[in-house]
C-alpha cells in the first residue's frame, strides 16, 4: 500500500463483522488495512489488505498504523470478561484506539455498538458500549455509530450453537417464559450499513435491525424445525438454565451463555423501536442453510483466546 494512497482501517478483519466490512470495502475498490489481535491468523484476503497488530500498550504504534487512513471501522470488543481481558479493559483499549485515530488525522470513525447501549445499564456489555458511544461522540472525528441487535450469518455463534444443541441433545432449555423478544440482523446487512455510513458527511446513530421480530421461544422453534430436531423444548427458571449451559460449557471447553447475557436477553434489549434497516430475513436464511447450520460447534474461546 503506497504511502500516498488513501485507505480505510477495519479492526478485526480476520474476525466476524470486521471480515464482512473489509470484504465490502474491497468490493468497492477501496484500499484496506486491518488492525487485529490475531496478526498470525489465517488471512482470507491474501495480499489484498495490510496487517498491523493491536498495540494498545504502545499508542505511538497504533497512530502509525492509522496515519493516512480516511475512515476507521471499529468492531473491537469482547463478549464477556475472560482472564485479563475484562469489559473495563476493553473500554480502556477502545479509548486508546479512538485517541490514536484522532492523533493520526482519521476523518471518520464508524463504530459498531449494540442496540440499547447505555452508560446506566446494569449489564456490563451494554454499559461499556454506552460509555464508548459517548467517547466516540466527544472525539474530534466525524462519526457513525451502528447499533446491531443479535447477528446471524456464516460463522455466527448464537444461532449456530442453538442449532448445534438442538441437533445433539434430547431437550433444549429456555430461560423463563421465552416470551422476551429479539430482532436478528444479517451480518452482511450490518457490513453494508457500516460502509454506507462511512460515506456520509453528517454524524449518525443507526440501529442495525432485521425485518423480523421473534419471541425467543419462537426463534428456537423455527431453528428446531429447520434442522429437523426432535429435542423437547422445556422452560426452566433462569438460574437452572444457566447451570445447564455451564455444564455443557465444561464439555465443549467454552462459555455458552453468561449470567449477564441470559438476563440481558430477557430484558428485551435486542430489539429496536425504529424501522428495520436490514433486508435479510432469518427465516429465509435458515431455509437456505438448514443443511449446514449447527453441524459444527462455534467456540467463542477458540475464536478469540486459544
Amino acid at each position: 500500500m503506497g504511502s500516498n494512497e488513501e485507505f480505510h482501517v477495519v479492526t478485526g478483519a480476520f474476525g466476524y463483522t470486521g471480515k464482512y466490512i473489509a470484504q465490502k470495502l474491497l468490493s468497492l475498490g477501496k484500499k484496506v488495512r486491518t488492525i487485529t489481535g490475531h496478526p498470525n491468523r489465517l488471512n482470507p484476503f491474501g495480499d489484498k489488505i495490510g496487517i498491523s497488530p493491536f498495540s494498545f500498550d504502545n499508542p505511538a504504534e497504533l497512530v502509525k498504523s492509522l496515519r493516512g487512513a480516511i475512515t476507521l471501522y471499529n468492531t473491537y470488543w469482547v463478549r464477556f470478561s475472560y482472564k485479563h481481558v475484562t469489559f473495563d479493559k476493553a473500554v480502556e483499549n477502545t479509548k486508546v484506539l479512538i485517541r490514536a485515530a484522532e492523533e493520526a488525522g482519521v476523518r471518520k470513525i464508524v463504530h459498531i455498538s449494540i442496540t440499547n447501549a447505555s452508560e446506566s445499564s446494569p449489564f456490563p456489555y451494554f454499559r461499556g458500549k454506552g460509555v464508548l458511544e459517548k467517547a466516540v461522540c466527544q472525539s474530534g472525528m466525524s462519526y457513525a455509530i451502528i447499533r446491531p441487535t443479535v447477528l446471524f450469518g456464516h460463522e455466527d455463534i448464537l444461532i449456530n450453537n442453538i442449532a448445534w444443541l438442538l441437533r445433539r441433545f434430547p431437550f433444549f432449555a429456555i430461560l423463563g417464559s421465552g416470551a422476551y423478544q429479539l430482532q436478528p440482523v444479517f451480518v452482511e446487512d450490518v457490513a453494508e450499513l457500516a460502509v454506507q455510513a462511512g460515506q456520509y458527511e453528517e454524524n449518525i446513530l443507526l440501529d442495525a435491525v432485521g425485518p423480523e421480530i421473534y419471541a425467543f421461544r419462537e426463534m428456537v422453534q423455527l431453528i428446531a424445525e429447520k434442522v429437523r430436531s426432535k429435542a423437547k423444548i422445556i422452560y426452566l427458571r433462569p438460574e437452572l438454565t444457566l447451570l445447564f449451559s455451564r455444564l455443557i460449557g465444561y464439555v465443549v471447553n467454552d462459555v455458552i451463555l453468561t449470567r449477564d447475557e441470559g438476563y440481558g436477553l430477557m430484558s428485551n434489549l435486542l430489539i429496536s423501536g425504529n424501522p428495520p434497516t436490514g433486508r435479510t430475513r432469518l427465516s429465509a436464511w435458515l431455509t437456505d442453510h438448514e443443511e449446514d447450520i449447527g453441524i459444527k460447534y462455534a467456540s467463542e474461546l477458540g475464536r478469540h483466546y486459544h
